[in-house]
């Protein structure tokens, strides 16, 4: 009886991943060995219009960073985390450290950036809201540790409409000129 009931919920989101496809690009950031172009940002596209950006992360005095995520969730969208960490790593390499959540909060586009929503932990799925065209789900992380010179931050990967996807790994690297980490191609 139950499976008549939610069939007609199931059959569209079903038909709605058939035939999608979705090649990512530069799934890992870093373009050279030595990554020594400092980027102002960099943006993560994935399928269904969704997307995660990050900026470069603030050094603080102990050799740690705190970094910020933007997801971008379009109106009638979800995409489902795979895991919960942050995972910090040597390039390509072992963890380093795992980032610890400081704040996660959403509001729509459309609402005034005061007006906001703080979950206490990395929610399982990032849903769109009804009342804006699109979603901002924003995530401050810190590592508290002493970084490397150059490392890797990657966000867990996505479900999407019922597809795994790859999260992009975002490479950063201390520029001794503006005594600061920032991102790197």
């Amino acid at each position: 009886m139950r499976l008549r009931y939610s069939a007609p919920l199931i059959l569209p989101l079903l038909l709605s991943a058939c035939g999608e496809s979705f090649t990512p690009v530069d799934v890992y950031m870093a373009k050279t060995p030595e990554c020594s172009n400092w980027q102002e940002g960099s943006r993560f596209e994935l399928p269904r219009g969704i997307s995660v950006s990050t900026t470069p992360p603030v050094t603080l005095p102990d050799g740690g960073a705190e970094f910020t995520f933007v997801y971008l969730v379009p109106r009638g969208e979800r995409a489902l985390f795979q895991t919960r960490d942050y995972t910090v790593t040597q390039p390509k390499g072992p963890v380093v450290a795992k980032a610890q959540l400081v704040t996660f909060y959403q509001r729509t586009t459309n609402s005034p950036a005061e007006i906001v929503e703080s979950i206490p932990k990395v929610p399982d799925m990032l849903i769109a809201g009804a009342t804006g065209e699109e979603t901002i789900w924003r995530v401050r992380l810190r590592v508290t540790e002493k970084l490397p010179q150059r490392f890797d931050l990657t966000p867990p990967a996505f479900e999407i409409a019922l597809h795994k996807y790859p999260m992009r790994t975002f490479t950063y690297r201390y520029f001794a000129d503006r005594k600061a980490f920032g991102l790197c191609s």
